[in-house]
């Protein structure tokens, strides 16, 4: 089913080194989830680089609460700080001690050079690796929130398709009996070519066994009643499976098709009929038609 949710959040950044000034600033992020009818879960990525370990936790979270459907997964970030950068004090310390004993031990008059020092790996300490952490606690803890938004715009949408569904199931009961109506027409229609069939083979050299077998042939094709029970009781159960809920989309597909695999075989066995034996026909096409609205519904379900 279709849904789309958003939440958002905001992490400060966290203060630098010990005696360094604290930083005031936050990042911002905006948690999105898009989904749309799939026949498996598919999910889809788009996140910041270096969020490699989010989206692991976010892909084994989603899958846990989602059974269907192809979503896609979208952060963004915002990042606002008066401190990008915190002096490591340890580092840029022991260079310049360092320095200085090299200068006295072989009687150099220098100073250490700052844009050198800040060149040195580690001298400057970024608050993003903190900052990073707390994100990725921060949208965790947010997602809950955003699948509750999502499966609230899904779960309404679920409720319109059923509402649809029970309609089609409606007219496809209707259609059913009225073709229980019409059976003593088409057995009607059957014992006239049945006779009709007989005259002709008494006419002339009499084969009882062929008789017989054109008899049975024209009996079992005149049988719809097993169709239009099967019809009532996959419509009955369909409509059981509606009211359970849950993950029902498979099985309503499976149960539509077994509906249509029926009408065929009502229509198949109806076929050539005249008189009010076409109404069988019309109520045959016209169940193909419910039971094919219905399954494009049906792919919207989980």
């Amino acid at each position: 089913m279709t849904g789309f949710a958003q939440v958002r959040g905001e992490v400060p950044t966290r203060p630098g080194e010990a005696g360094s000034k604290a930083s005031n600033g936050s990042t911002s992020f905006a948690l999105s989830l898009k989904s749309v009818n799939h026949r498996f879960l598919d999910l889809h990525f788009r996140i910041p680089s270096g969020t490699d370990s989010l989206e692991m936790q976010l892909r084994r979270l989603l899958k846990e609460k989602m059974a269907r459907g192809h979503v896609e997964v979208t952060l963004t970030l915002d990042r606002i700080s008066t401190q990008v950068f915190a002096l490591n004090r340890e580092i840029v310390g022991g260079y310049i001690n360092a320095f200085r004993a090299a200068a006295d031990e072989f009687s150099l008059s220098s100073e250490p050079d700052l844009n050198a020092i800040f060149r040195i790996p580690g001298a400057l300490d970024s608050a993003s690796d903190s900052t990073d952490q707390d994100l990725e606690v921060a949208v965790m803890q947010k997602v809950a929130e955003v699948l509750d938004r999502l499966n609230q715009m899904r779960e309404e949408e679920g409720r319109g398709i059923a509402r649809e569904l029970r309609e089609r199931m409606s007219h496809l009961a209707e259609a059913g009996e009225s073709v229980k109506h019409q059976r003593r027409a088409v057995l009607q229609s059957y014992n006239e070519r049945l006779q009709s069939r007989l005259q002709e083979l008494l006419g002339s050299t009499i084969d009882r066994e062929r008789v017989m077998q054109e008899a049975a042939l024209l009996v079992d094709r005149s049988d719809i009643q097993e169709e239009i029970i099967r019809l009532e009781t996959h419509v009955q159960h369909f409509l059981g499976l509606l009211d359970q809920g849950g993950e029902i989309g498979k099985k309503l597909d499976f149960l539509l098709q077994e509906m249509n695999r029926e009408a065929n075989t009502l229509l198949s066995k109806t076929s050539g009929l005249a008189g009010d034996a076409l109404k069988i026909t019309e109520a045959g096409l016209a169940m193909k038609a419910e039971i094919e609205k219905a399954r494009e519904q049906v792919q919207n379900l989980e």
